[in-house]
């Protein structure tokens, strides 16, 4: 028998965020994933981002569906609240639980079979309905569990390790979770750490469903020539759309300067910036414009990465529903269960 929990033993100089804890408190068992997964490189990822973001441990729902990726949860967050669901059922569990407490922070954990096949029409629902969630999308184009096979986001004429050629067309779920309604929709790979993180904060701070395809090489089945998955192939035909970085609330710092100038700001830490306007290449508010700039890159073989489009304005599932503010799981039986009189006037309504 194997005893996975990590030591308890910390260092007394470890750093410590804003809410005290250091970033050990944030990590969960070892991991039992092949070497080299790029799954662990995205554990490590929300490790770092919630540490960043003084996020206590306890104020987070962590849920997953079935599959390599949905094991992950394990392996972070080893305080917060959990739930491993049935394969591709984890958007709707997710669901309910948003609806009855709202006050937690949630993430959604998948992979590209529990989401883009068994799972496709709840990863639907979940982008529509607004849901208030992170959900990151661990993709490497095939069942790692079952040994290898294609799933539905392998490119088509890609290959497996054994030679074969995939001849199905991919669901791209970038593409899908934007005409769906998403309002934070991103793609990472896994071993852009850089990038990564500050989507994984960008999304954590976001309100409403925010999605995160992060492409994970898989080390043991799809890390190959002819692969479109590998780490070889993203690493170059990445198209990085910007560079990221989340900033926590603070003063504002407002500047106003011309077209073609140069300004010199200082920042909070003391530091300067030398601001020179320019015309903004990309623009990721554009709903439309992200589309068609997805679907001319990858006429060109490129993979889009970086923070695609966001709606700051976005309003979350409660707010659709105009849920009251108390988390339901906390109302009591004179609220739940109102009596017959409420329950004929609104029989009454409805006819």
């Amino acid at each position: 028998m194997t005893y996975l929990a990590k030591p308890k033993l910390l260092r007394a100089d470890a750093p410590r965020n804003a809410v005290g804890y250091t970033r050990r408190d944030y990590e969960g068992a070892i991991s039992t994933l092949c070497a080299g997964c790029g799954h662990d490189s995205i554990s490590a990822a929300v490790v770092q981002a919630c540490f960043d973001l003084d996020i206590e441990p306890h104020k987070v729902a962590k849920l997953s569906g079935i599959g390599c990726s949905s094991k992950t949860p394990d392996y972070f967050l080893g305080a917060s609240h959990g739930f491993n669901t049935t394969h591709g059922r984890m958007p709707s569990v997710l669901t309910g639980a948003a609806l009855a407490n709202r006050d937690l922070i949630y993430l959604g954990v998948s992979g590209d079979g529990d989401s883009a096949s068994i799972g496709i029409a709840q990863f639907a629902h979940a982008m529509r309905r607004g849901v208030n969630m992170a959900y990151i999308c661990e993709n490497n184009g095939v069942y790692g569990l079952t040994k290898g096979q294609f799933s539905a986001t392998a490119d088509k004429g890609s290959k497996n390790k054994r030679g074969v050629v995939n001849s199905d067309t991919p669901i791209d779920l970038v593409a899908l979770s934007l005409q769906l309604g998403a309002t934070f929709v991103a793609r990472s790979f896994s071993g852009d750490k850089e990038q990564l993180v500050p989507l994984i904060k960008g999304a954590l701070r976001h309100r409403g469903p925010a999605f995160i395809d992060v492409i994970s090489p898989c080390v043991t089945f799809n890390n190959h020539a002819g692969s479109t998955k590998s780490y070889d192939y993203v690493r170059e035909h990445n198209e990085a759309v910007n560079r990221l970085d989340v900033i926590l609330p603070r003063d504002k710092i407002e500047t106003s300067y011309n077209p073609g100038s140069l300004r010199r700001v200082v920042q909070h830490d003391g530091s300067v910036l030398l601001l020179r306007k320019v015309a903004v290449d990309y623009d990721p508010a554009d709903r439309v414009a992200a589309m068609n700039y997805l679907q001319e890159r990858q006429t060109l073989g490129e993979i889009v990465t970086g923070l695609i489009y966001v709606d700051s304005s976005a309003e979350d599932m409660h707010r659709h529903l105009n849920t009251v503010e108390k988390p339901l799981n906390q109302l009591g039986d004179a609220y739940l269960c109102p009596g017959s009189k409420a329950l004929d006037a609104l029989n009454a309504s409805l006819r």
